[in-house]
């Protein structure tokens, strides 16, 4: 049978090429018009590919996928319409129909190995029906605000993550832990020792190989300090191709990882006495090439404009910690006692403050957010952690208090969020509402207090666990 089918099936070095090419062209901001026009032309000319794969993500950062048939959106990708009341955070059911925009630029090929053959993939942009923003699409709220940075004077807003997660044995480990109460290592080696060949190494090897195909420019990939734990590092971007990327790193983890008979997991502490899970979030700007943070005379090799964008998420910590740690389980990792970085202040050396200011030079000067957790929404982490050093309120005393500490649970978390004014200004009083809301929903699930066993709810009711039939009844 399969000598019927003649679906686009691509060496990995040939997906390398055209995915850092279509990087490229992003990254130059290459007319989206015409790269619509090359896009459509290459899929209608590409014989062996039968779908497109659009993806979107809701309000809490999980990533949905829709596969169109080829022909179908090419004549159809300016009226995608579908139902936003069944994606949480989206709409009521009363007034459920939502548009999809092609974003084009973000376009993908795919290891078919992984993903399947005959595939490619495109980000898209969540629309109300007269076709205006969605408020609560928080891919185009980043995208269109640091397109505002750029066309005000050519400002660039950089991210690159460090991302770390665990390797488990069995397939859909977090979904079945409601019955196995556990999760049980793939190798129990530490930091940078896992044996070549192990479960772990193996893991990594060919989740990197996969990011190496999709275009992202890898730099370190290595075991993490906790048993089973893995990161795999690669280059920074601009902020919304380095949010796309965060969306893919989970999401060809846990393909690679379901290949193995295993489950890549990213719940920040899914394991009590050892490290939990971050997110470190490297920020720079710069403009015209210039490195904006960076200072060889300023303190710590920073600007006095990067100590200024530092003081101010300081400021706000606060307000934005809900969006940085989004479930129950990521108040775990904020304990002291596992290198947690829950103190409200900056240092170059102290892992356990909230931001690190790294050895830098006039290409690598940033500012390091340690305390944003890996289920955490990455467009609104992003669109949060930029608004706030640019545009946050500034308050000299918070911002260098030594006594200041992130909430140790998400119902302080919540009530933070809830009555901040920054806040409500940077999302709108009903996203923040709905934002809040869903928290809450999952917090009321779980026990009220953590404990030192991690519990079963905060597994079940985590937002990244794909449970259908557990959702329905939440």
């Amino acid at each position: 049978m399969s000598e019927l089918r003649t679906f686009l099936d691509l060496p990995y070095e040939k997906l390398e090429e055209l995915n850092l090419q279509a990087k490229s062209d992003r990254l130059n901001r290459k007319d989206a018009g015409k790269i619509q026009e090359e896009r459509i032309k290459y899929l209608a000319d590409e014989k062996g590919i039968k779908a497109v794969t659009v993806c979107f993500s809701d309000l809490e950062g999980r990533l949905h996928m829709l596969d169109y048939d080829k022909k179908f959106l090419i004549k159809s990708s300016d009226n995608l319409t579908f139902d936003g009341s069944s994606i949480r955070g989206f709409t009521a059911q009363s007034e459920s129909d939502l548009r999809l925009a092609i974003d084009w630029p973000a376009f993908y090929w795919l290891p078919s190995d992984i993903f399947g053959s005959g595939k490619v993939l495109v980000f898209g942009e969540v629309r109300e029906k007269d076709g205006g923003a969605f408020a609560a699409d928080m891919r185009g709220r980043l995208k269109d605000f640091t397109n505002g940075l750029f066309k005000k004077d050519g400002t660039v807003a950089n991210v690159a993550t460090e991302i770390e997660g665990f390797l488990f044995k069995g397939r859909d480990a977090e979904r079945h832990y409601n019955t196995t109460g556990s999760f049980e290592y793939a190798s129990e080696g530490g930091y940078y020792s896992s044996l070549p060949g192990d479960e772990l190494r193996l893991f990594i090897d060919a989740a990197a190989e996969v990011q190496r195909a999709m275009g992202f420019e890898n730099e370190k990939d290595h075991p993490e300090v906790a048993p089973s734990q893995f990161e795999m590092n690669f280059s920074y971007a601009e902020a919304t191709v380095a949010a796309d990327q965060v969306q893919l790193y989970k999401l060809l983890s846990r393909q690679v990882a379901a290949k193995m008979g295993m489950s890549a997991s990213f719940l920040p502490k899914p394991v009590t006495g050892v490290n939990g899970s971050g997110m470190h979030t490297n920020m720079s700007l710069s403009r015209k090439g210039k490195n904006l943070m960076y200072d060889a005379k300023g303190r710590e090799g920073l600007s006095d404009f990067g100590w200024d964008f530092i003081n101010r998420i300081l400021t706000n910590a606060l307000d934005v910690c809900l969006v940085l740690n989004s479930s129950v389980n990521s108040y775990r990792r904020l304990d002291p006692h596992f290198e947690a970085p829950n103190q409200i202040k900056a240092s170059a050396v102290d892992r356990g403050s909230m931001v690190r200011v790294p050895i830098g030079n006039e290409k690598s000067a940033r500012v390091e957010v340690r305390s944003v957790a890996p289920d955490a929404n990455p467009y609104l982490t992003f669109y949060s952690l930029f608004n706030a050093g640019l545009n946050g309120p500034l308050d000299e005393r918070k911002a260098t208090s030594k006594s200041r500490y992130l909430p140790s649970n998400i119902y302080d978390a919540i009530a933070g969020f809830e009555k901040s004014k920054y806040i409500s200004g940077l999302l709108s009083p009903e996203v923040q509402a709905k934002f809040a809301e869903l928290k809450l929903m999952q917090a009321d699930r779980c026990a009220k207090s953590l404990g030192a066993i991690i519990k079963i709810p905060e597994i079940q009711y985590h937002h990244e666990v794909t449970n259908q039939l557990l959702w329905s009844k939440f």
